[in-house]
Formats: structure tokens, sequence, C-alpha cells
């Protein structure tokens, strides 16, 4: 991502996942994206604890910004990750769009900006349930 800093978090010195943050000027926050936790870790609640972390340092005033973020943003399409966030203190859900996008708009979007030979195919169509959270550290009703 463009301006990212990227977190990593350790467990006995030893890496286990990590997590980019980027800001998002126009709305004065930030967005957090392409969380990974190694597969052996997978389950045992640290990437949603460190997540939880980062999100915290940057809307207390932590980050380069040295600003106040009134936000962090994070979209997913993992079930158990969406029903943890859904629980979780300081989380609220924004956004969800939990059918496929359409392929015709794409098509004809490709095809416009082609120069070269016909194009015969689009993207999406699929389903892909991205669900959208928002992070502000003040608890949700």
């Amino acid at each position: 991502m463009v301006a990212a800093e990227y977190c990593v978090g350790f467990v006995e010195g030893q890496p286990v996942c990590h997590l980019a943050v980027a800001p998002r000027l126009e709305i004065q926050a930030m967005r957090a994206c392409r969380m990974v936790v190694l597969p052996e870790w997978q389950g045992a609640g640290i990437g949603l604890c460190f997540l939880n972390e980062v999100c915290r340092h940057y809307v207390t005033g932590g980050g380069r910004y040295g600003t106040r973020a009134k936000a962090v943003y994070f979209h997913t399409s993992h079930p158990g990750l969406c029903a943890a966030l859904r629980r979780g203190r300081g989380w609220a859900q924004c956004s969800s769009v939990l059918f496929g996008g359409d392929k015709q708009k794409s098509f004809q979007s490709i095809s416009r900006a082609s120069k070269g030979p016909q194009i015969t195919g689009g993207y999406g169509g699929h389903f892909r349930a991205v669900q959208g959270f928002r992070f502000t550290d003040t608890p949700t009703p």
C-alpha cells in the first residue's frame, strides 16, 4: 500500500503476524489491510489481539503522522474474524458486500480501456463476502 507502515507481531522473538496501515487523509483516518497470521498461530487469538493493539496505537496518537486518527478501517472476508470483530470492544461494522460483483460492468470498463484485440471476459460475478469494520476504541452500544 502507498505510504503504509508495516507492523510485525512477535511471540518469544519469532515473527507470527503482520499488518499494513496506510493513511486515509480525506477522512482523517487510517486503513489497516493485509493481515497475515502464520498457520500454526491461527485460531489462537493472536491476530485479533495484534489488530486491536495496532489500531489502538493509531487512534491514540501513535504512528508517524503524530496526530490522532479518528478511526482505523479494516476489511475482511473471513467469517470467524468478522464475528469476532462484531463482538469486539471498539469495533463497529460499517459495510458489507454479501454478493458477487457485476461481471458485465467490468467487461464494459475493460473494453473501453483496451486498445488491443477484442476483450471477451471480465472480472466479478463470484461470491466474496467482504465486510468492513471501523475501530474507534470506544465501546459500541
